[in-house]
């Protein structure tokens, strides 16, 4: 097995972390990432956000009830504590009232880092988080993530959601124009090439299979300019 950066998790010969840039906003996202996702570092995205944005973190956990560091940040009173999550209730930052809601506080966004199917074992196994007031989005978007295959078009990564949530809070004057969210999409361009890139290799013999699953793509795959 080739040697992998320990910040992006990719082969050092493809290590993405010189297309990273760091962004300091005025929001902290907290990425609540479920076990099997932290061992799929090498196609998860939550990392590559938490390593583009400032102060952001990483809480690793099925059950959080009882985490302490997740419990610091919600009774933190300089934070205004949100859940990522769809709902007819859910904030979006044109709504009205949203920016009042804040008093000024910083933005805690937490999002589910996880495939659909482990978010609902973790929403059931955390109850408490939808009690927080939820956050979304009013734009309607859909993921370029071609690599993966979601349920549904408008289901986007963990990366996607943090770039879209920073453009609809500038869009709406509740954060600095001139913070450029840019980088987050141009390191996750990049990370969607190298696992095309590297399918395909599979497929044609220069790669060795690194999954069992591997052995079921066989089609070649077009790899986006963007």
């Amino acid at each position: 097995m080739s040697e992998r950066c320990i910040r992006c998790f990719k082969p050092l010969s493809n290590c993405l972390c010189k297309y990273t840039k760091e962004i300091n906003t005025g929001i902290k996202f907290v990425l609540l990432m479920h076990p099997k996702e932290a061992k799929r570092q090498r196609t998860g995205t939550g990392n590559l956000a938490h390593i583009s944005l400032k102060d952001s973190e990483i809480i690793v956990g099925l059950d959080y009830s009882k985490n302490s560091r997740l419990q610091q940040l919600l009774q933190d009173p300089k934070y205004f504590p949100m859940m990522m999550y769809p709902g007819e209730d859910a904030w979006t930052a044109k709504k009205e009232g949203f920016a009042e809601a804040l008093q000024g506080k910083i933005p805690l966004i937490l999002i589910l880092d996880a495939t659909w199917f482990c978010s609902k074992k973790m929403i059931e196994h955390n109850p408490f988080l939808l009690e927080l007031p939820r956050v979304s989005f009013y734009g309607n978007y859909q993921s370029i993530f071609t690599f993966k295959h979601e349920p549904k078009p408008e289901y986007i990564s963990t990366i996607e959601s943090c770039y879209y949530f920073i453009k609809e809070m500038q869009e709406n004057g509740l954060e600095e124009k001139s913070i450029n969210p840019e980088p987050l999409m141009d390191v996750f361009k990049e990370m969607i090439k190298f696992q095309l890139q590297a399918e395909n290799e599979r497929i044609l013999g220069i790669r060795p299979n690194s999954h069992n699953y591997d052995s079921h793509y066989n089609k070649l795959r077009e790899i986006p300019q963007f």
